[in-house]
């Protein structure tokens, strides 16, 4: 809870008995408790869509996440619109429309599938008489539910206390804010300016701890640094955490719904007997993500900056893959990862109905040129074998050769390339082992450390040339 746990302490008067002390929560905390509970809530969309907006189904997405907060949509209104309304964002027929649809509908709340600023959030609200959340809000909720480890916590408060500082006026419109003459300062603007600092301060502090949380993470990232690392990229809700288990043999949370899983989670993905890779799955990208979430989740992210190959997994069956690619290539260009060797994964491929397999083919051709394009089903296991050959193949582009004569005392030398790299010959020969043979930079450099004397320093001739 935000503020100093002294606050809200009411002291029963001494006539009360028996004498107790009753610790209650500050509006501030009642407010941010509030944007916490659309669960079971009736809820009606409002959306406007501007040109350039490029949906096959508009309303998929903002249902898809009002039913993962628990909200039942009840209800639709879309308007198109060439610039939004500075008032209310949507035009004041519609905004009528919205408002006499949730009187006859008796919602709870009304979503907007836009963001909206705090006077366009405040004027809905006073021409609907209801809650109003907008895209922002609704995604942070999802966020808190969803939240898990205490760093992926520590983010979603930080993104929403930042959302949550320029709307504090509205919490305390049944206060004075303002009366004439100097020292005549209302309760509700000292009471504004009270909440003001203590968010500041427990954002100073959120931030202070993710650095530290960060820091461990860069440490934990530095010690893996010689390891090749593919990242599991996405639209939300395309398969990564499916495909992470089928690869890695894990028991990740899997849901059919957005945002089932925030946590960067990095696993080890065997290749074959010898070889492996870590494999990290982070949270999926979605359309017009928070920036608050994307400045707060910066840590998450990075993964994805550090990784050597990226498997861009798509929704084979859905009708906006084409879509959800724009939108995570854009997020991946703000990470400044463009340049990172990316191959297209096309899963849930066995789903994919008849009447769109030729669109799906045709989308599957629509890569970039540093591109690879795979299909696969996370589910099934069809094409797992394809992927892994594959990314196998990409491993030992980076293999060292060596050659190496070996006394025939140093068997733990012969016996650590032989269980750790692709041996090409043996020859045992009087005056040792000759052995010829690939080995990945992390392993190389394991083996000169186990047997310095094989890999002398370059002569001062070999320097000089």
């Amino acid at each position: 809870m935000l503020g100093n746990p002294q606050r809200g302490v009411v002291r029963w008067h001494r006539s009360c008995k028996p004498a107790t002390t009753k610790r209650f929560p500050t509006r501030l905390q009642k407010n941010y408790m509030e944007r916490h509970e659309h669960e079971g809530e009736k809820a009606l969309v409002a959306k406007a869509t501007l040109k350039g907006d490029k949906s096959d189904d508009p309303l998929a997405e903002i249902n898809a996440l009002a039913a993962t907060a628990g909200a039942e949509v009840v209800d639709s209104v879309v308007q198109n619109l060439s610039r939004p309304q500075p008032g209310t964002y949507m035009g004041r027929g519609k905004v009528g429309e919205v408002a006499s649809r949730a009187n006859e509908l008796d919602v709870d709340v009304v979503i907007a599938d836009n963001e909206l600023s705090p006077a366009q959030e405040r004027n809905l609200e006073k021409a609907t008489s209801r809650k109003v959340v907008d895209r922002t809000q609704l995604i942070m909720d999802i966020f808190s539910q969803r939240a898990r480890s205490r760093q992926a916590k520590l983010q979603v408060e930080l993104a929403q206390l930042r959302y949550s500082l320029p709307r504090l006026k509205r919490m305390w419109t049944h206060l004075d804010r303002f009366k004439a003459g100097i020292g005549m300062r209302g309760p509700g603007e000292m009471q504004l300016e009270e909440d003001k600092r203590l968010i500041g301060r427990r954002i100073q502090k959120l931030k202070h701890e993710l650095r530290k949380l960060e820091d461990k993470r860069h440490a934990s990232t530095m010690r893996r640094s010689n390891e090749f690392v593919v990242a599991l990229v996405g639209y939300t809700n395309a398969g990564k955490s499916t495909l992470l288990n089928r690869l890695t043999d894990s028991e990740e949370l899997v849901e059919d719904k957005l945002f089932a899983t925030l946590d960067t989670r990095v696993r080890q993905w065997p290749l074959n007997d010898k070889r492996y890779v870590l494999a990290s799955d982070t949270v999926g990208f979605i359309r017009n993500l928070p920036h608050h979430l994307v400045a707060s989740f910066h840590a998450t992210l990075s993964e994805v900056k550090e990784a050597d190959l990226l498997l861009h997994v798509i929704d084979a069956g859905s009708i906006e893959a084409s879509q959800h690619m724009d939108v995570v290539r854009d997020v991946l260009r703000r990470l400044e990862c463009q340049d990172t060797e990316t191959w297209l994964v096309f899963n849930k491929w066995d789903s994919v109905p008849e009447e769109r397999l030729i669109e799906a083919r045709h989308l599957a051709e629509k890569k970039l040129k540093n591109e690879r394009v795979l299909r696969l089903s996370a589910h099934t296991g069809e094409g797992i074998d394809t992927l892994t050959e594959a990314v196998l193949d990409r491993l030992q582009q980076d293999d060292c050769d060596v050659e190496l004569d070996v006394p025939h005392q140093r068997g733990d030398v012969i016996s650590y390339i032989q269980d750790n790299g692709q041996v090409r010959s043996v020859e045992y020969e009087t005056s040792g082992v000759a052995i010829k043979a690939s080995l990945s930079p992390t392993r190389l450099a394991k083996l000169k450390a186990i047997y310095p004397e094989g890999f002398p320093p370059p002569t001062k001739e070999v320097w000089e040339e």
